[in-house]
């Protein structure tokens, strides 16, 4: 009796160094701008060529602005890590989507949206985030940069394999409880470190009918609960995701069906939740464990800091949905993808933002862009006062020109609310589309429900 996570990782071992150690073969590496410039002068300077470029794929995106890319790049290093990436992928014969091609966004959002994420897979890249394609059924996992390189060169990883855990949640989830709400409060039950040292892998009735846009969103953040990365069972609704975009066989659908958890296969670790306990959820610390339902108290958070209320500005009693929104930012890895954007629209169709708020929708590639323009989504954001931005890590991140300012609170539906993460000084608050844009229309963080028929 194996799971899933085990019976996919047994047939990539190319070989076992120890009963713990195994070398992995890598069936898709994906690069960006940030995390490749010094893995390929690892490789110039040895003399070595890419192993395998056909399981290698490229994009810019993590600091590449959301305004005008059709200009130059104002910052200079951001200017520098993109030129590299392009030189670096002619050289070494790369498929690369760059600034400006039909297919460049970011890199999580793209590898499944062209097909290139399929189930069964091991998948890298030099990004903690690639946990996101695990909801594929697939061993997906950010590495380092030297790791980059190792790729590059063998298309193989020397590996610690890590222990199993099952997260399960059962029932009926509540009026305006997204996947996103789900994730957040998974991780303030088990906190940063609860998954730790494990593979999560996500079951039951709520995992089970979500849709695959939800399931990545599930699986984006099973590193903030410091998860090696998450997955979630092969079924038809993840078949019918990969078979809208490539051609797959019978004979392949089988096989990774086959692959699925056997009954009675035993994990490390097991957990469950009720889906009756979840309401939609906003974080008010500086870890993503920090998440309270709407209508709660910083206090009610467990594992917030009294540094984390500090930077904050908050004190324990303080009700949560009375906190004024400076920021909205819409985007990200974690939910800047197409479902999430018609779940913004639904809101945001005849209203207006809150004067004082400044909101970013940013999709997460030219693909989903083209496709909320297709369906008039971008005239809907526009007449409510957002700002609909061209594709890229933005704000998640502000490795770009999209900070937030110093002291101003950000509602965001990226999957890090570390100090300075989204701009020196900037505070921010994790939440779903639907409560991001919500907020954005009251001006004071907002139960979405409130929009909801």
């Amino acid at each position: 009796m194996k799971t899933l996570f085990d019976k996919i990782w047994d047939k990539h071992v190319v070989k076992s160094i120890t009963d713990e150690v195994d070398i992995l073969f890598i069936d898709q590496q994906f690069i960006h701008e940030v995390t490749s410039p010094q893995a390929f002068n690892g490789l110039k300077s040895r003399g070595v060529s890419v192993f395998r470029p056909d399981r290698t794929m490229a994009t810019a995106d993590h600091n590449v602005p959301t305004i005008n890319q059709h200009l130059p790049i104002k910052d200079q290093e951001s200017a520098h890590q993109v030129k590299e990436l392009t030189k670096n992928c002619e050289e070494f014969g790369v498929e690369l989507f760059g600034i400006g091609h039909k297919n460049q966004g970011i890199v999580h959002v793209i590898g499944p949206d062209l097909g290139k994420t399929q189930p069964g897979m091991t998948i890298v890249c030099g990004d903690s985030h690639t946990s996101t394609h695990g909801a594929f059924g697939t061993i997906a996992f950010g590495i380092g940069t030297s790791q980059v390189e190792q790729v590059l060169a063998s298309q193989c990883l020397v590996l610690n394999r890590p222990k199993t855990m099952k997260v399960e949640v059962n029932g009926k989830l509540n009026k305006g409880v997204t996947p996103k709400d789900v994730t957040l409060y998974i991780i303030s039950q088990l906190g940063t470190e609860g998954g730790t040292g494990y593979f999560v892998e996500y079951c039951g009735e709520v995992f089970s009918e979500m849709s695959m846009e939800g399931r990545m969103t599930v699986c984006n953040m099973s590193i903030e609960m410091g998860a090696r990365g998450g997955l979630v069972g092969i079924d038809d609704t993840t078949i019918n995701y990969v078979t809208s975009r490539v051609a797959i066989s019978p004979e392949k659908i089988a096989e990774w069906k086959a692959l699925n958890t056997d009954k009675g296969a035993k994990y490390d670790k097991e957990v469950i939740f009720d889906a009756a306990n979840i309401y939609p959820m906003v974080t008010v610390g500086t870890a993503p464990d920090t998440g309270i339902k709407i209508s709660g108290k910083i206090a009610d958070a467990q594992f917030i800091t009294d540094k984390a209320k500090k930077y904050m500005g908050f004190n324990g009693t303080d009700a949560i949905n009375e906190q004024k929104v400076d920021y909205v930012f819409i985007g990200s890895c974690t939910n800047g993808r197409i479902e999430d954007l018609r779940a913004v629209a639904s809101i945001a169709k005849g209203r207006k933002k809150a004067d004082h708020v400044n909101v970013w929708v940013v999709p997460g590639s030219m693909k989903v862009r083209e496709d909320a323009i297709k369906e008039g989504l971008d005239k809907i954001f526009i007449d409510a006062g957002f700002e609909f931005r061209e594709p890229g890590c933005s704000a998640c991140l502000a490795m770009n020109e999209d900070k937030i300012p110093a002291g101003a609170i950000c509602v965001s539906t990226s999957n890090r609310n570390f100090e300075g993460r989204q701009g020196t000084g900037a505070r921010t608050l994790l939440a779903s589309p639907i409560t991001a844009a919500a907020s954005a229309i009251e001006g004071v963080v907002t139960d979405p429900t409130k929009f909801l028929n």
